[in-house]
C-alpha cells in the first residue's frame, strides 16, 4: 500500500544565484563602502509566505542580498529597506528572537533539501544559528562562529556577515551547487518573506531552497577548534563555605570533510540552571529539561526514536545500598560526576547520517552511618558509631550509535542502538531500534514505521521488551489527518538511558484537523483539530479507556493570539499504575472532562500578557465533590529596546482528589486517600542587554504545594473501586507513628548574571545563585506563612564566575605562515 504513495512530482523551477569570487575580503561593519559590492547580482523580488502567501512588498520594504567568496569564507550584505519607525530592535542573547526584525541566510550544501544551517541576524546585532531537518526541526543548541555588523540608516537597515567554511560541512567538489535561501521577518506586522517562493502547504521548507553556484576551488578547512575553561566557585550553607576550583577543555574536530567530533574534558557544569521541581504525588518520575550545552547541542540524530534522555547521564545512582534498622546513609549524593563525554555526528554527500556518543561517569559510593547502644539502661550507657561505605553507583558507561538514510529530499530509515555498561554486579541494558519516515515526493501523504527491542542482564532470564510504532496520514492542504498504532509489551524498558513513563500498552489514535493559509477578514491564522484515543493493555489484552479531545488557535490582526482546548475520558477509565503493584490491580475513574481557554497578546507593546484558565471534574455522582481549577497570568513589561521583565503566577487547586497514600501498603492492602491539593508559583525573569554582547539576566522561582488528606482512607477493591477502610486512618497506616501523608512542599531559587561575550565564541559569566527548600506537614499553613517557614530554613548562597575562550586551528596556523613569511 505504501508504494502508491510515491509519486512522481513535476520539477519545481528554483531561482540560481551565481556567486562570485573576491581577492579582498570586505570589512563586516554594516557600511557597504567596497567596491565590490556594486558588481556582483543583486538577489531581490521576495515572495511573503506569512501571512499573506504569495505578496510581493512594496518597494519602500524591497530587499536586496549580495554575496561573494574566497578561500576562508562566503560574504553576504543584504539592504533591508523600510522606514527606520517600523523597525523593530529589541536587544536580547544569542538565539533569543525576542521582538526583533531579522534576516536569515540558510545553507545547504548538500542541497538534499532535508539538513540546513541557519544563520539569523537581528536588526540589534544580535546571533543566532541553528541546524535544521524536517524530523527534528530548529535545533538551537547547535552554535557556530562567525561574524555580522549591522548598520540602522536613514531608509531601512545593512547587514554583513561572513560564514568562515568551518562553520559549514561540505565536501571538496570542482563545480558544486549547494541550496540557498533568504528569509525576512517584520516583526512589527509578524510577515516573513523569502527569495525563493515557499508553498506552505506542504513538504518542508528545505525543499524550496534556491541554488548557488559559482563556487570554484573551495576546500573544507582543517575544523579543529578548541574551547579551554576555567572556573571558580563560592558556595556558603548552614554557616560552612565551601570552595572549587576547576579548568578544563572543549573540542571540536573535523574528522573528515562531514563527520564532527565533539569531546567535552573534565566537564564543568557548575552554572546549568535549576530544574523546576515539583511535589510529584503520581506514579511516574518528574521529567526535566536539559540545561547542560554540551547536552543540548547537536544532538538531532541521537534523539531518534526517543531512547535518549540526557538527563540519565549524571543523574542520581542507581541505586540505594540496604541498611540495616540501626543504619542510615549520611551522604547520599544528587548526581553523579561525569568524567568525560564524545559526540561523533555528520552527514555524508549521500544523505547518510553517523552519529556516536560515549560518556564515562565514575564510580560513586555512600557512607552508612551504624549507632550501636552498649551497656543499654545503665549509668554507662554509651553509644557507638560506626561507618561504612557501600557503592550506590559503579564506573558506567553510557553509549549510542545511529545510522540515518535520507532519500527522496524528505524521508529517512535511521537504525538506532543505546547502551549503558556498568562495572561489577549492577545492571546492564541495551535498546535497538529500526525506523522509518516516509513521504511521497508529491509530499502530501507520509507513513511512519518504528520496531524496538529492550534488553537488560539485572534479572536472570529475563525476556526482551518490545514496541512497535506504525502510522499513515495526510501532511498537506488545509485538511489533514493521521492513524497510529502504538504497541509496548510488559518488558519494554528504556530507563536507562531514556525515558518511558509506562509500558504494557497497545494503543490506537485518530487526529484529522483543519487550518487556513490565507488572512481571512480578522485573522491571520486559525487551526482546530480533533482527536480520539482507543487504549488497552498489551498483556491481557483488557480495555483501559478511551478519551477524545479538540483545540482551537488563533492569531487576529492585531496579533493576538487566543485558543481553547478539552478533553473528555469517555465512561470508566481502568488505571494500572496508581496502585503501584505491576498490573494485578487497577483503580477505576468514570468520566473525567477537562478544558482550558488561553489568550496572549501581542508582544511587540510595553504591556502584554498571556493568561489562561481551565476547569475539571468527574461526571460521576461518586465523585461530584471533585473539582480542579487552574489560572495563569503573566503580565510582559517591556520598558524599552534593552529592558524586559516577565511575571508569572499560576494557581492550581485540586478538591476531593484521590490517590495512592505515599507508597504505603499494609498486609497486602492498597490504600488510597482523599486529598485537598493547592499548587501555586511565582516566577519573575528580567534582561537588561545593554549591547549584543553584554547582558544582566535575572530569574526567580517560588513554587509551594500543600496537601491536605481526609482522616478517613479507603481500600482498593478487586473491581477497581474504593471502600472506606474499617481498620485504618491516615495516621495508622505508616510503619511510623509519627507518619503523616500531608506535605507543605516550597522552594525558592534566584538566579542573577551577568554574561559578556568579549570576542567571537568567547564568553566571560558572573553568575549568583541562591537556593532555599522547606518540606514539612503543615499543609494549613496559608501562603505568607508557609513563606516565612521557608525563610526559617538555611539559604544555600552561590557565587561562580566562568571563562571560556575560543581557539580555532587554522587562526593560530595563519599567525605562524605570516611570522614565516615575514
Amino acid at each position: 500500500m505504501l508504494l502508491c504513495f510515491l509519486l512522481k512530482v513535476e520539477a519545481q523551477s528554483k531561482k540560481t544565484y551565481q556567486i562570485t569570487r573576491t581577492e579582498t575580503a570586505p570589512n563586516i561593519d554594516g557600511v557597504l563602502d567596497e567596491s565590490l559590492w556594486s558588481k556582483l547580482q543583486v538577489a531581490t523580488d521576495f515572495i511573503q509566505f506569512r501571512p499573506d502567501v504569495g505578496k510581493s512588498p512594496t518597494k519602500e520594504k524591497r530587499t536586496e542580498v549580495k554575496m561573494c567568496y574566497d578561500d576562508n569564507a562566503i560574504y553576504i550584505s543584504a539592504y533591508l529597506y523600510d522606514n527606520p519607525e517600523d523597525i523593530m530592535r529589541q536587544f536580547t542573547q544569542r538565539d533569543n528572537f525576542g521582538q526583533s526584525d531579522f534576516f536569515g541566510i540558510i545553507f545547504n550544501p548538500n542541497n538534499d533539501a532535508q539538513n540546513n544551517t541557519e544563520f539569523f541576524v537581528f536588526s540589534t546585532g544580535t546571533q543566532a544559528d541553528a541546524v535544521e531537518s524536517p524530523s527534528n526541526g530548529e535545533d538551537f543548541g547547535w552554535n557556530a562562529v562567525w561574524e555580522s555588523a549591522v548598520k540602522v540608516v536613514d531608509n531601512g537597515w545593512i547587514l554583513e556577515v561572513k560564514i568562515p567554511y568551518r562553520a559549514l560541512r561540505f565536501t571538496q567538489q570542482d563545480d558544486p551547487t549547494w541550496g540557498i535561501q533568504f528569509h525576512r521577518h517584520y516583526r512589527k506586522t509578524r510577515s516573513q518573506f523569502t527569495w525563493n517562493p515557499i508553498d506552505v502547504t506542504k513538504g518542508n521548507f528545505g525543499l524550496y531552497n534556491a541554488e548557488l553556484e559559482g563556487l570554484k576551488d573551495i576546500k573544507p578547512p582543517t575544523r579543529l577548534s578548541f574551547y579551554p575553561y576555567s572556573s571558580a566557585l563560592v558556595s556558603t550553607f548552614d554557616g560552612e563555605t565551601d570552595t572549587d576550583f576547576a579548568a578544563g577543555l572543549d573540542l571540536k574536530y573535523g574528522i573528515t570533510e562531514n563527520i564532527t567530533l565533539d569531546a567535552t574534558l573534565i566537564p564543568d557544569f557548575s552554572q546549568a540552571g535549576f530544574d523546576n521541581v515539583i511535589l510529584n504525588l503520581g506514579p511516574f518520575e518528574q521529567q526535566f529539561s536539559e540545561q547542560r550545552q554540551f547536552f543540548t547541542e547537536g544532538v538531532d540524530l541521537f534523539n531518534k526514536g526517543d531512547l535518549f534522555y540526557t538527563r540519565r547521564v549524571g543523574s542520581r545512582p542507581i541505586s540505594r545500598p540496604s541498611t540495616d534498622d540501626d543504619e542510615e546513609i549520611t551522604n547520599y549524593p544528587d548526581k553523579v560526576q561525569l568524567l568525560n563525554a564524545v559526540k561523533i555526528s555528520g552527514r555524508t554527500k549521500n544523505g547518510l547520517g553517523i552519529g556516536f556518543f560515549n560518556a564515562i561517569t565514575e564510580k560513586t559510593e555512600v557512607t552508612i552511618e551504624k549507632s550501636e547502644v552498649i551497656n543499654e539502661n545503665t549509668p554507662e550507657e554509651t553509644i557507638i558509631k560506626s561507618k561504612r561505605n557501600a557503592v550506590a553507583e559503579p564506573l558506567a558507561n553510557y553509549n549510542i550509535m545511529v545510522l540515518d538514510q535520507q532519500f527522496n529530499k524528505n524521508s529517512s530509515v535511521t537504525l538506532i542502538n543505546t547502551n549503558v555498561t556498568r562495572n561489577g554486579e549492577f545492571r546492564d541494558a541495551n535498546v535497538t531500534g529500526l525506523l522509518l519516515d516516509l513521504v511521497n515526493k508529491k509530499n502530501t501523504y507520509g507513513a511512519i514505521g518504528e520496531i524496538k527491542m529492550s534488553t537488560f542482564n539485572d534479572v536472570a532470564n529475563k525476556d526482551n521488551g518490545y514496541s512497535a510504532k506504525a502510522g499513515v496520514g495526510k501532511n498537506s492542504g488545509k485538511v489533514r489527518y493521521s492513524f497510529v498504532y502504538n504497541y509496548a509489551d510488559e518488558n519494554y524498558d528504556i530507563n536507562d538511558l531514556g525515558i518511558l513513563f509506562r509500558n504494557n500498552y497497545s494503543n490506537y489514535n485518530a487526529e484529522v484537523s483543519y487550518r487556513i493559509f490565507e488572512p481571512t477578514k480578522k485573522l491571520n491564522n486559525f487551526y482546530t483539530g480533533v482527536w480520539f484515543n482507543y487504549n488497552q493493555l498489551a498483556n491481557p489484552n483488557n480495555f483501559t479507556g478511551a478519551n477524545v479531545g479538540f483545540n482551537i488557535n488563533a492569531t487576529n490582526k492585531k496579533l493576538h493570539g487566543f485558543g481553547i482546548n478539552g478533553n473528555w475520558n469517555i465512561n470508566k477509565r481502568y488505571d494500572y499504575f496508581e496502585p503501584r503493584n505491576g498490573f494485578d490491580s487497577y483503580f477505576i475513574t468514570k468520566n473525567y472532562a477537562q478544558t482550558n481557554v488561553w489568550f496572549s497578546s501581542n508582544y511587540n507593546n510595553f504591556f502584554a500578557i498571556d493568561a489562561n484558565v481551565g476547569y475539571a471534574r468527574f461526571f460521576d455522582k461518586e465523585r461530584d465533590n471533585f473539582n480542579n481549577i487552574w489560572y495563569g497570568i503573566n503580565p510582559r513589561f517591556k520598558f524599552n529596546d534593552k529592558f524586559l521583565l516577565v511575571l508569572g503566577y499560576s494557581y492550581d487547586d485540586y478538591t476531593a482528589d484521590r490517590g495512592f497514600i505515599n507508597g504505603q501498603n499494609v498486609e497486602n492492602e492498597i490504600i488510597f486517600g482523599q486529598r485537598d491539593r493547592i499548587e501555586t508559583t511565582v516566577r519573575i525573569s528580567g534582561s537588561y542587554n545593554f549591547n549584543p554582547f553584554n547582558a544582566l539576566t535575572l530569574s526567580f522561582r517560588n513554587y509551594l504545594s500543600r496537601v491536605t488528606y481526609d482522616e478517613k482512607v479507603y481500600n482498593l477493591q478487586d473491581n477497581g473501586n474504593l471502600l472506606v477502610s474499617n481498620t485504618h486512618t491516615k495516621t495508622t497506616i505508616g510503619n511510623d507513628a509519627d507518619f503523616n501523608p500531608d506535605a507543605n512542599f516550597n522552594t525558592w531559587n534566584l538566579d542573577f548574571s551577568y554574561t559578556w561575550q568579549f570576542a567571537p565564541g568567547s564568553q566571560l559569566t558572573a553568575l549568583y545563585r541562591n537556593q532555599i527548600f522547606n518540606l514539612s506537614n503543615e499543609s494549613r499553613d496559608p501562603y505568607f506563612k508557609s513563606l516565612n517557614s521557608l525563610f526559617d530554613q538555611e539559604k544555600r548562597n552561590t557565587f561562580s564566575l566562568r571563562l571560556v575562550y575560543f581557539i580555532d586551528y587554522n587562526d593560530i596556523k595563519n599567525v605562524f605562515s605570516n611570522k614565516n613569511s615575514s
